[in-house]
Protein backbone atom coordinates (compact mmCIF):
# COMPACT_ATOMS: atom_id res chain seq x y z
CA UNK A 1 0.00 0.00 0.00
CA UNK A 2 1.18 3.62 -0.53
CA UNK A 3 0.54 5.64 2.42
CA UNK A 4 0.66 8.98 2.54
CA UNK A 5 1.07 11.52 5.22
CA UNK A 6 0.60 15.28 4.12
CA UNK A 7 1.38 17.89 6.70
CA UNK A 8 -1.52 19.49 8.66
CA UNK A 9 -3.10 22.64 7.20
CA UNK A 10 -5.67 23.88 10.40
CA UNK A 11 -4.53 26.87 12.02
CA UNK A 12 -1.56 26.37 14.31
CA UNK A 13 -2.01 22.73 13.72
CA UNK A 14 1.01 21.00 14.70
CA UNK A 15 0.60 17.30 14.60
CA UNK A 16 1.63 14.69 12.98
CA UNK A 17 -0.47 11.65 12.06
CA UNK A 18 2.16 8.74 12.44
CA UNK A 19 5.55 9.66 14.12
CA UNK A 20 9.25 8.10 12.43
CA UNK A 21 8.99 5.08 14.27
CA UNK A 22 5.51 4.04 13.42
CA UNK A 23 6.16 4.65 10.01
CA UNK A 24 9.30 2.22 10.29
CA UNK A 25 7.17 -0.27 11.37
CA UNK A 26 4.88 0.37 8.09
CA UNK A 27 7.70 0.36 6.02
CA UNK A 28 9.30 -2.87 7.29
CA UNK A 29 5.90 -4.27 6.40
CA UNK A 30 6.46 -3.82 3.42
CA UNK A 31 4.91 -0.73 2.51
CA UNK A 32 5.62 2.37 0.77
CA UNK A 33 5.16 5.49 3.13
CA UNK A 34 5.78 9.36 1.98
CA UNK A 35 5.70 12.12 3.75
CA UNK A 36 5.19 15.37 2.76
CA UNK A 37 8.25 18.15 3.74
CA UNK A 38 8.01 19.45 6.89
CA UNK A 39 4.77 17.55 8.08
CA UNK A 40 6.47 16.79 11.72
CA UNK A 41 8.75 19.99 12.25
CA UNK A 42 6.16 21.28 14.87
CA UNK A 43 6.01 17.88 16.66
CA UNK A 44 9.84 17.74 16.75
CA UNK A 45 10.26 15.33 13.84
CA UNK A 46 12.41 16.02 11.37
CA UNK A 47 12.59 15.42 7.61
CA UNK A 48 16.10 13.28 7.79
CA UNK A 49 13.97 11.37 11.25
CA UNK A 50 11.58 9.81 8.55
CA UNK A 51 13.84 9.72 5.79
CA UNK A 52 16.07 7.67 8.32
CA UNK A 53 12.94 4.54 8.61
CA UNK A 54 12.96 4.39 4.59
CA UNK A 55 10.42 6.86 4.44
CA UNK A 56 10.43 9.09 1.13
CA UNK A 57 9.69 12.61 1.28
CA UNK A 58 7.92 14.83 -0.83
CA UNK A 59 8.35 18.26 -1.57
CA UNK A 60 4.27 19.14 -1.38
CA UNK A 61 0.85 18.74 -0.49
CA UNK A 62 0.05 17.82 -4.56
CA UNK A 63 2.78 15.24 -5.23
CA UNK A 64 1.92 13.83 -1.66
CA UNK A 65 -1.46 13.32 -2.58
CA UNK A 66 -0.78 12.22 -5.84
CA UNK A 67 1.34 9.62 -5.22
CA UNK A 68 -0.85 8.23 -1.86
CA UNK A 69 -3.34 5.51 -1.91
CA UNK A 70 -4.59 5.61 1.73
CA UNK A 71 -4.52 9.13 3.18
CA UNK A 72 -3.48 9.75 6.83
CA UNK A 73 -3.73 12.76 8.50
CA UNK A 74 -5.02 13.88 11.87
CA UNK A 75 -7.68 17.01 11.30
CA UNK A 76 -10.71 17.30 8.51
CA UNK A 77 -9.33 18.13 5.01
CA UNK A 78 -9.86 21.69 4.84
CA UNK A 79 -9.77 24.19 1.80
CA UNK A 80 -6.26 23.24 0.36
CA UNK A 81 -6.43 19.36 1.18
CA UNK A 82 -9.81 18.81 -0.69
CA UNK A 83 -8.55 20.12 -3.84
CA UNK A 84 -6.17 17.20 -4.12
CA UNK A 85 -8.26 14.12 -2.41
CA UNK A 86 -9.68 12.04 -5.53
CA UNK A 87 -12.48 9.24 -5.41
CA UNK A 88 -9.84 6.57 -5.30
CA UNK A 89 -8.34 7.51 -1.70
CA UNK A 90 -9.06 5.89 1.05
CA UNK A 91 -8.82 8.58 3.97
CA UNK A 92 -7.88 8.30 7.63
CA UNK A 93 -8.53 10.93 10.20
CA UNK A 94 -10.72 12.55 12.29
CA UNK A 95 -13.52 14.32 10.27
CA UNK A 96 -16.30 14.83 12.50
CA UNK A 97 -19.10 15.33 9.93
CA UNK A 98 -21.91 15.37 12.11
CA UNK A 99 -21.02 19.63 12.81
CA UNK A 100 -19.93 19.92 9.20
CA UNK A 101 -22.37 19.65 6.67
CA UNK A 102 -20.46 21.09 3.98
CA UNK A 103 -17.16 19.26 4.14
CA UNK A 104 -19.71 15.94 4.10
CA UNK A 105 -21.05 17.14 1.03
CA UNK A 106 -18.01 18.04 -0.83
CA UNK A 107 -16.76 14.32 0.38
CA UNK A 108 -19.60 13.13 -1.34
CA UNK A 109 -18.49 15.31 -4.58
CA UNK A 110 -15.18 13.45 -4.13
CA UNK A 111 -16.57 9.78 -3.80
CA UNK A 112 -13.81 8.82 -1.83
CA UNK A 113 -13.79 6.67 1.44
CA UNK A 114 -13.47 8.19 4.63
CA UNK A 115 -13.11 6.19 7.70
CA UNK A 116 -13.52 8.67 11.11
CA UNK A 117 -11.24 8.15 14.03
CA UNK A 118 -13.60 9.38 16.31
CA UNK A 119 -16.17 6.73 15.10
CA UNK A 120 -13.93 3.60 15.13
CA UNK A 121 -15.38 1.26 17.33
CA UNK A 122 -14.92 -1.74 18.63
CA UNK A 123 -17.17 -4.22 20.06
CA UNK A 124 -17.18 -2.85 24.01
CA UNK A 125 -18.12 0.67 23.16
CA UNK A 126 -14.69 1.62 23.32
CA UNK A 127 -13.42 4.74 21.10
CA UNK A 128 -9.44 3.50 21.13
CA UNK A 129 -8.79 6.75 18.56
CA UNK A 130 -10.87 9.31 19.87
CA UNK A 131 -9.58 8.10 23.56
CA UNK A 132 -6.27 9.34 23.39
CA UNK A 133 -6.95 13.00 22.14
CA UNK A 134 -9.56 13.09 24.52
CA UNK A 135 -7.70 12.49 27.34
CA UNK A 136 -5.17 15.58 26.19
CA UNK A 137 -8.25 17.90 25.47
CA UNK A 138 -9.58 17.25 28.74
CA UNK A 139 -6.43 18.41 30.76
CA UNK A 140 -5.74 20.92 28.11
CA UNK A 141 -9.06 22.02 28.97
CA UNK A 142 -8.68 22.69 32.46
CA UNK A 143 -5.13 24.45 31.90
CA UNK A 144 -6.14 26.74 29.94
CA UNK A 145 -9.02 27.85 31.91
CA UNK A 146 -7.21 27.94 35.00
CA UNK A 147 -5.37 30.89 33.09
CA UNK A 148 -8.69 32.51 31.72
CA UNK A 149 -9.73 32.73 35.58
CA UNK A 150 -6.80 34.90 36.58
CA UNK A 151 -7.74 38.41 36.67
CA UNK A 152 -5.35 40.33 33.71
CA UNK A 153 -6.89 37.49 31.53
CA UNK A 154 -10.40 38.52 32.19
CA UNK A 155 -11.17 36.04 34.86
CA UNK A 156 -12.95 36.29 38.32
CA UNK A 157 -9.34 36.37 39.27
CA UNK A 158 -9.73 32.74 41.10
CA UNK A 159 -7.09 30.47 42.41
CA UNK A 160 -8.81 27.24 41.45
CA UNK A 161 -6.93 24.95 44.36
CA UNK A 162 -7.47 28.14 47.12
CA UNK A 163 -5.78 28.26 50.30
CA UNK A 164 -6.64 28.68 54.16
CA UNK A 165 -9.03 31.53 54.77
CA UNK A 166 -9.19 31.83 50.85
CA UNK A 167 -12.60 29.55 49.17
CA UNK A 168 -11.51 27.19 46.65
CA UNK A 169 -12.48 27.32 42.56
CA UNK A 170 -16.01 25.32 41.97
CA UNK A 171 -15.20 23.43 38.17
CA UNK A 172 -18.27 21.63 36.79
CA UNK A 173 -17.64 19.00 34.00
CA UNK A 174 -20.57 17.48 32.14
CA UNK A 175 -19.63 13.95 30.96
CA UNK A 176 -16.97 11.56 32.44
CA UNK A 177 -15.82 9.71 29.86
CA UNK A 178 -12.02 10.43 28.52
CA UNK A 179 -12.13 14.16 28.20
CA UNK A 180 -14.29 14.26 31.35
CA UNK A 181 -12.43 12.07 33.41
CA UNK A 182 -9.18 13.73 32.81
CA UNK A 183 -10.65 17.21 33.25
CA UNK A 184 -11.82 16.48 36.24
CA UNK A 185 -8.59 14.64 37.91
CA UNK A 186 -6.33 17.45 36.86
CA UNK A 187 -9.23 20.05 38.23
CA UNK A 188 -9.29 17.72 41.89
CA UNK A 189 -5.95 16.66 41.61
CA UNK A 190 -5.61 21.27 41.87
CA UNK A 191 -7.40 21.07 44.95
CA UNK A 192 -10.70 22.87 43.47
CA UNK A 193 -14.36 21.35 44.55
CA UNK A 194 -14.82 19.63 41.13
CA UNK A 195 -19.00 18.47 40.38
CA UNK A 196 -19.36 15.95 37.78
CA UNK A 197 -22.47 14.87 35.71
CA UNK A 198 -22.90 12.01 33.76
CA UNK A 199 -25.50 9.25 33.45
CA UNK A 200 -23.43 6.52 34.05
CA UNK A 201 -23.53 4.76 37.63
CA UNK A 202 -20.06 3.24 36.83
CA UNK A 203 -18.31 6.25 35.27
CA UNK A 204 -19.91 8.41 38.66
CA UNK A 205 -18.13 5.89 40.73
CA UNK A 206 -15.27 6.17 38.98
CA UNK A 207 -15.17 10.09 39.31
CA UNK A 208 -16.55 9.77 43.17
CA UNK A 209 -13.02 7.69 43.93
CA UNK A 210 -11.33 10.77 42.68
CA UNK A 211 -11.10 12.32 45.96
CA UNK A 212 -13.35 14.09 48.94
CA UNK A 213 -13.58 17.00 46.55
CA UNK A 214 -15.49 15.42 43.99
CA UNK A 215 -18.91 15.22 43.77
CA UNK A 216 -20.87 12.95 41.09
CA UNK A 217 -24.57 13.64 39.59
CA UNK A 218 -26.99 12.44 37.34
CA UNK A 219 -27.74 14.99 34.93
CA UNK A 220 -30.95 16.42 35.87
CA UNK A 221 -31.26 19.45 33.93
CA UNK A 222 -32.26 21.33 36.79
CA UNK A 223 -29.51 19.92 38.76
CA UNK A 224 -27.30 20.88 35.92
CA UNK A 225 -28.61 24.51 35.63
CA UNK A 226 -28.17 24.97 39.33
CA UNK A 227 -25.00 24.36 39.38
CA UNK A 228 -23.49 25.96 36.79
CA UNK A 229 -24.89 28.74 38.17
CA UNK A 230 -22.37 28.56 41.04
CA UNK A 231 -19.36 27.37 38.74
CA UNK A 232 -16.40 28.94 38.21
CA UNK A 233 -15.03 27.07 35.52
CA UNK A 234 -17.48 25.22 33.31
CA UNK A 235 -15.67 21.90 31.07
CA UNK A 236 -18.23 20.29 28.74
CA UNK A 237 -17.36 17.18 27.78
CA UNK A 238 -20.59 15.53 25.94
CA UNK A 239 -20.04 12.69 23.12
CA UNK A 240 -22.33 10.69 21.01
CA UNK A 241 -20.28 9.10 18.75
CA UNK A 242 -20.27 9.96 16.01
CA UNK A 243 -23.58 12.40 15.97
CA UNK A 244 -24.00 16.66 16.87
CA UNK A 245 -23.50 16.77 20.32
CA UNK A 246 -26.58 18.00 22.25
CA UNK A 247 -27.13 21.18 23.82
CA UNK A 248 -26.84 20.64 27.65
CA UNK A 249 -26.15 24.07 29.07
CA UNK A 250 -28.21 26.77 27.67
CA UNK A 251 -28.10 30.57 26.82
CA UNK A 252 -30.29 31.54 29.94
CA UNK A 253 -27.24 28.63 31.67
CA UNK A 254 -24.38 31.19 30.78
CA UNK A 255 -26.33 34.28 31.66
CA UNK A 256 -26.59 32.98 35.35
CA UNK A 257 -23.01 33.00 35.61
CA UNK A 258 -20.59 35.15 37.21
CA UNK A 259 -19.04 37.59 35.00
CA UNK A 260 -15.43 36.47 34.61
CA UNK A 261 -16.22 32.84 34.77
CA UNK A 262 -15.23 30.33 32.24
CA UNK A 263 -16.35 27.64 29.84
CA UNK A 264 -14.41 25.29 27.84
CA UNK A 265 -16.36 22.97 25.22
CA UNK A 266 -14.31 20.25 24.57
CA UNK A 267 -17.74 18.64 22.12
CA UNK A 268 -17.41 21.71 19.60
CA UNK A 269 -16.02 19.23 16.94
CA UNK A 270 -18.90 17.53 17.13
CA UNK A 271 -20.95 21.02 17.38
CA UNK A 272 -20.58 22.07 21.44
CA UNK A 273 -22.66 21.13 23.81
CA UNK A 274 -23.18 24.72 25.11
CA UNK A 275 -26.06 26.33 23.00
CA UNK A 276 -23.58 29.36 23.12
CA UNK A 277 -20.83 27.59 21.54
CA UNK A 278 -18.96 28.62 18.23
CA UNK A 279 -15.76 27.43 17.15
CA UNK A 280 -12.45 28.88 17.73
CA UNK A 281 -8.98 28.48 16.76
CA UNK A 282 -5.34 28.92 18.75
CA UNK A 283 -5.17 32.31 16.67
CA UNK A 284 -8.14 33.54 18.31
CA UNK A 285 -8.97 31.64 20.90
CA UNK A 286 -11.95 33.24 23.25
CA UNK A 287 -14.85 34.88 23.30
CA UNK A 288 -17.67 36.28 25.85
CA UNK A 289 -20.89 35.80 26.27
CA UNK A 290 -22.87 37.55 28.92
CA UNK A 291 -19.65 38.01 30.71
CA UNK A 292 -18.55 34.16 30.40
CA UNK A 293 -15.01 33.26 28.71
CA UNK A 294 -15.56 30.66 26.04
CA UNK A 295 -12.90 28.33 24.89
CA UNK A 296 -13.51 26.83 21.65
CA UNK A 297 -10.61 25.65 19.91
CA UNK A 298 -11.52 22.86 17.30
CA UNK A 299 -7.98 21.33 17.89
CA UNK A 300 -7.07 21.99 21.11
CA UNK A 301 -4.46 18.77 21.37
CA UNK A 302 -2.43 20.43 18.51
CA UNK A 303 -1.15 23.04 21.40
CA UNK A 304 1.12 19.87 22.55
CA UNK A 305 1.77 18.30 19.30
CA UNK A 306 4.86 16.38 20.93
CA UNK A 307 2.74 14.35 23.11
CA UNK A 308 -0.49 14.66 20.90
CA UNK A 309 1.41 12.96 18.14
CA UNK A 310 3.49 10.44 19.97
CA UNK A 311 0.24 9.08 21.93
CA UNK A 312 -1.91 9.11 18.60
CA UNK A 313 0.38 7.24 16.38
CA UNK A 314 0.36 4.77 19.34
CA UNK A 315 -2.79 4.41 18.65
CA UNK A 316 -3.62 4.45 14.95
CA UNK A 317 -0.73 2.03 13.85
CA UNK A 318 -2.52 -0.70 14.42
CA UNK A 319 -5.58 0.32 12.62
CA UNK A 320 -3.60 1.42 9.96
CA UNK A 321 -1.71 -1.74 9.01
CA UNK A 322 -5.14 -3.60 8.99
CA UNK A 323 -6.38 -0.40 6.49
CA UNK A 324 -3.03 -1.07 4.43
CA UNK A 325 -4.72 -4.41 3.84
CA UNK A 326 -7.61 -5.31 0.73
CA UNK A 327 -9.86 -7.12 3.37
CA UNK A 328 -9.71 -3.77 6.02
CA UNK A 329 -12.77 -4.03 6.39
CA UNK A 330 -13.55 -7.59 7.76
CA UNK A 331 -12.39 -5.89 11.17
CA UNK A 332 -15.43 -4.97 12.51
CA UNK A 333 -14.34 -1.87 14.31
CA UNK A 334 -12.66 -0.23 11.21
CA UNK A 335 -16.20 -1.09 9.20
CA UNK A 336 -17.87 0.87 12.05
CA UNK A 337 -15.42 3.53 11.03
CA UNK A 338 -16.81 4.43 7.39
CA UNK A 339 -18.35 7.67 7.17
CA UNK A 340 -19.01 7.96 3.72
CA UNK A 341 -18.49 5.96 0.45
CA UNK A 342 -18.32 6.74 -2.98
CA UNK A 343 -20.77 9.82 -2.91
CA UNK A 344 -22.85 8.16 -0.29
CA UNK A 345 -23.34 8.78 3.53
CA UNK A 346 -22.73 5.36 5.36
CA UNK A 347 -22.74 5.72 9.01
CA UNK A 348 -26.03 5.54 10.77
CA UNK A 349 -25.62 8.46 13.19
CA UNK A 350 -25.17 10.74 10.29
CA UNK A 351 -27.58 9.92 8.19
Amino acid sequence: MRIGIPTETKTLEGRVALVPAACGDLVRSGHEVFIQSGAGDKSGFSDADFEAVGVSILPDAASLYEKAKLVVKVKEPISGDLEHLRADHLLFCYLHLAAEPALTERLLDIGLTGVAFETVEEADGSLPLLAPMSNIAGRIGVQVATHLLHQPQGGRGILLGGLPSADRGHVVVLGAGAAGGNAAQLAAAAGARVTVFDKRQDRLAQMMALGPNVTALYPYIETVGEFVAKADMVIGAVLVTGARAPHVVTRQMIASMEDGSVVVDISVDQGGCFETTRPTTYADPTYKVDGVTHFAVTNMPGAVPRTSSQALSAAILPYVQHMARDDWEQRPSLAKGVNVRGGAVVHPALK
